[in-house]
């Protein structure tokens, strides 16, 4: 928390020893208060893109996590020769 924000209204930089613990909670609430006014809810429009945009990118993780995957297998098996447990 910066001086400012820890501020009193009076204008002078709040001290710890100043203020008790429920002044203290109540400074937070109220400081909560004020940046959750500052919050602008998305159109539809823009929750839809920022949707889309989300889920394009999951496809892709998980196309590159597939493809990872499937070359480490084919390589571990390539080094350890592969095909598991063999009955003698």
């Amino acid at each position: 928390m910066t001086e400012t924000a820890a501020s009193s209204s009076k204008g002078r930089p709040a001290k710890k020893a100043d203020r008790g613990l429920f002044a203290r909670i109540a400074l937070f609430v109220r400081q909560v208060i004020g940046e959750l006014k500052k919050v602008v809810a998305p159109t539809r429009k823009e929750l839809i893109n920022y949707t889309l945009v989300v889920l394009v990118f999951v496809v892709i993780m998980m196309v590159v996590v597939t493809i990872l995957d499937l070359a480490f297998g084919t390589g571990v098996n390539w080094v350890f020769g592969g095909s598991g447990i063999k009955d003698h």
